[in-house]
């Protein structure tokens, strides 16, 4: 039996949901398989639509391979003799920072057929998971350790003085404990909660408007997501249909209209039609604290919710463990993070969400992570 086949052996005697994948370069990646399921399975007020993340290009999927591991980047030779750059989920390694969008997305896509950045419904679809089961993930959100703990602690891979003080920042990846794991289980999914932001795919604003690309569609490389792409649609207000954007990268602000846009008023952020307060700024309320107003209908909250952008009916504060929201609805165009970094404290988490960063920036503390759905297209 090859070396190969002895590890993918050793791994599913002890996580039989885990898989090693190779990829075109020849190299292989920790996975973690997320079988399909319903909003309804994950989300109180949800229907019995198949969750977004288990639908690409119209065609329900079975299930989608998720990274274990925040993902590395190494330069390598692919098997065709070319020389590419690309992404891969393993144990112990420092995990990318310092990464803008497109070229996070560019790293996934060059393992080849099938492998695409992490999308926003499929980052939803597991912290939705996560919440429903009970498994809040801890992780590194207080130099190298949770805030929640005192004695669990990762490798330090990364050390930064400020003020004269020397602390952690980045840690190895899946060196935590099984706290920090999405199930609490050695097979689980590492790292969700700090360490770095991940950039998420199928998802931005616009002047505040919220544009996705339809269920899981992001998946799919050759639905582009570059500024001017046609796949970029709104959400109807009413109805929760997809629609037309009102608002576009090269135009100014609408401030009113049909579709869904962010307002921050009285310190939180609500979703409505229209935005009174608009500001080139980042700012921010607990994700519990995320609202509507009556122009959002009942369908567009479950959406909304199953993309992981919303609570969920009847959640208070402690629902979310202090998770937040940060958003800048001032500016033409602003890509999307989630999870938290080493920094951010009790604000870290699977439903920590941030809209604030530009497609082009190279951010210290932001990473990414790769998935794959098999036959993609």
């Amino acid at each position: 039996m090859a070396n190969f086949d002895l590890s993918m052996l050793a791994l599913k005697s002890v996580c039989p949901n885990n898989t090693i994948e190779v990829d075109d370069t020849d190299l292989p990646s920790v996975l973690v398989y997320i079988p399909a399921f319903k909003n309804s399975d994950v989300l109180t007020g949800g229907n019995d639509s198949t969750h977004p993340a288990f639908i690409v290009n119209g065609v329900q999927i079975p299930g989608f391979y998720y990274s274990k591991y925040q993902n590395v980047v190494h330069a390598v030779t692919n098997t065709e003799g070319y020389n590419v750059t690309a992404a891969y989920s393993l144990p112990g390694e420092d995990p990318a920072h310092d990464i803008n969008f497109d070229t996070a997305r560019a790293r996934c896509e060059a393992k080849g057929h099938g492998w695409h950045l992490s999308t926003n419904a499929e980052w939803a679809a597991i912290a939705l998971w996560c919440k429903k089961n009970g498994f809040m993930p801890y992780g590194n959100n207080n130099y190298g350790k949770d805030t929640r703990e005192s004695n669990y602690k990762a490798i330090p891979l990364h050390k930064y003085t400020e003020n004269s003080v020397t602390r952690t920042g980045r840690v190895a990846t899946g060196t935590g404990p099984l706290t920090w794991s999405h199930d609490k289980t050695l097979g689980g999914i590492w790292d969700l909660n700090g360490n770095v932001w991940e950039w998420q795919a199928g998802i931005r604003f616009v002047w505040g408007e919220l544009q996705i690309l339809a269920n899981n569609d992001a998946a799919d490389p050759d639905n582009p997501q570059n500024e001017t792409s046609v796949c970029w649609k709104a959400i109807n207000a009413a109805d929760g249909s997809l629609v037309e954007p009102e608002c576009t990268v090269s135009g100014s602000a609408k401030l009113s209209g049909n579709t869904v846009k962010l307002d921050y008023v009285s310190g939180k952020w609500t979703y409505s039609t229209t935005i009174s307060s608009l500001a080139d700024q980042s700012r921010s309320c607990l994700f519990a604290n995320v609202t509507c107003t009556a122009a959002i209908g009942a369908a567009t909250k479950v959406l909304l919710r199953s993309l992981a952008l919303l609570p969920d009916e009847g959640t208070t504060e402690a629902s979310y463990e202090g998770d937040y929201y940060w958003l800048n609805n001032g500016v033409a165009e602003r890509c999307v993070i989630r999870g938290g970094a080493w920094d951010n404290g009790a604000s870290a988490g699977v439903f920590s969400f941030s809209g604030s960063p530009s497609r082009a920036i190279v951010p210290w503390d932001v990473g990414f992570r790769s998935a794959y759905i098999p036959n993609i297209g």
